[in-house]
């Protein structure tokens, strides 16, 4: 009950469907689960396609509940299928269950000493995104639903969805290949809600956006072809590494000087360069690989055709040739605006009007987008740094914590808008 009254502190209402006295009772039994499976899942984490543990932990828990459990989704992906009562429409929610190659640095008790290998190289393994939180928040809600059969006007399907940092190089992974796997189907999604822990917004506290919330996220390679020669000699060859500095200079105005940011904002970086293996030789060839990203579909379209024409342009000006390969990587994560108009007076009624607060997109990325694509969708934030703290740190660093008191706010939202959606 603690929990329950910092929830109050913080103006979260207790009205609608959270005055049902077997969800209030249920929500009060559930919150130092959720919290126990959180910690022990931060504790023993697991990079992209390798979840075993998790995903062992997910299944046990889902049939404990008598839920339909199917596992090797994805490699290592669990869904679960829970059929209410009464028939009706489906809803999915998602939570990503994968950790990072990061080495942990703080003093919690529950801190990670988990070691891995990734591209080859021994790495600390590390929940810095809190996709643990997400885990054992969905987890919780699997609970809640489970004891609850007779409100739900349909079906919930329990998508855990493992590798959304990206799979590992040469296999596939995460949600795209979920979705290529069927997970949307049988039966068919109607609508799907997910949301993500933040460690720099509070506790309590509730961020959306409609429309595009987070950018699509692209790859490119750019491949530079010039003519080799002596150092002391460049006007017998043809430069790559002063090509690849104008295409770098160029595909900043793209940016700059042909997009309309007022509308949307957009990215092109490059972060890799490679070219020459001497000081005094002028070398053949170079490499640029880098991410674009993007929140609006035509502002994608035309950033992909002007880098490929510029990059092109730019080489035969200096006497070279030059290649530009743009990748999908995740497509932009798109609330549907009347999914969330519809889904928003259940978010306030949970959470608070006061603490459900409207946001600018990320540019941060999210492979949740490839749900989107086959049913509507609706991805919010979900605060996770302790109220009044001045020292929270992001995602993906070393030091990156998230409050536990935040997580039965996530349990409750999810349940409600689950059974809101299915009821409506």
């Amino acid at each position: 009950m603690k929990k329950l009254l910092l929830l109050t502190t913080l103006g979260i209402s207790l009205v609608g469907n959270a005055q049902d006295s077997d969800l209030e009772k249920d929500y009060a039994k559930i919150e130092n689960k959720v919290i126990d499976w959180r910690r022990d899942i931060h504790q023993h984490p697991e990079l992209g396609n390798r979840e075993f543990r998790t995903a062992e932990k997910i299944a046990k828990h889902l049939r404990s509940l008598g839920i339909a459990v199917r596992t090797g989704v994805a490699h290592t992906g669990v869904v679960g299928l829970l059929k209410g009562d009464n028939p009706g429409k489906v809803v999915a929610l998602r939570a990503d269950i994968d950790a990072l190659p990061v080495t942990e640095r703080n003093d919690l008790s529950f801190k990670s000493t988990v070691t891995s290998e990734f591209l080859g190289e021994k790495v600390g393994v590390m929940h810095a995104c809190g996709h643990d939180t997400h885990t054992a928040i969905l987890m919780g809600v699997a609970e809640v639903l489970s004891k609850n059969k007779d409100k739900i006007n349909g079906t919930v399907k329990f998508i855990f969805q493992p590798s959304e940092e990206g799979p590992p190089p040469g296999e596939e992974g995460g949600a795209l290949l979920m979705v290529k796997e069927g997970v949307m189907e049988n039966p068919k999604v109607d609508a799907i809600f997910g949301l993500h822990i933040n460690s720099q917004t509070p506790v309590g506290i509730i961020r959306y956006k409609s429309g595009g919330t987070m950018a699509a996220a692209q790859r490119f390679v750019i491949k530079v072809k010039g003519k080799q020669s002596h150092g002391s000699q460049p006007w017998s060859g043809v430069d790559p590494i002063l090509i690849s500095a104008k295409i770098i200079d160029g595909l900043q105005t793209i940016i700059s000087r042909e997009t309309k940011l007022t509308n949307e904002a957009a990215v092109i970086t490059v972060g890799k360069i490679k070219s020459g293996n001497r000081f005094n030789i002028i070398p053949e060839d170079a490499e640029m690989i880098g991410t674009v990203r993007t929140l609006d579909y035509d502002m994608k379209e035309k950033l992909n055709k002007r880098m490929v024409e510029m990059v092109s342009t730019i080489a035969k000006a200096y006497g070279g040739e030059a290649t530009c390969e743009i990748k999908d990587m995740t497509e932009i994560t798109y609330n549907d605006p009347d999914l969330v108009h519809q889904m928003l007076p259940t978010i306030q009624r949970v959470a608070g009007v006061a603490n459900v607060q409207t946001q600018k997109a990320v540019t941060g990325a999210e492979d949740f987008s490839y749900f989107q694509k086959e049913a509507p969708g609706f991805f919010f934030f979900l605060g996770g740094m302790t109220p009044g703290n001045t020292d929270s740190f992001p995602h993906h660093t070393p030091d990156f914590k998230i409050d536990d008191s935040g997580l039965l706010l996530g349990v409750r939202t999810l349940t409600e808008m689950s059974l809101d959606y299915l009821e409506q």
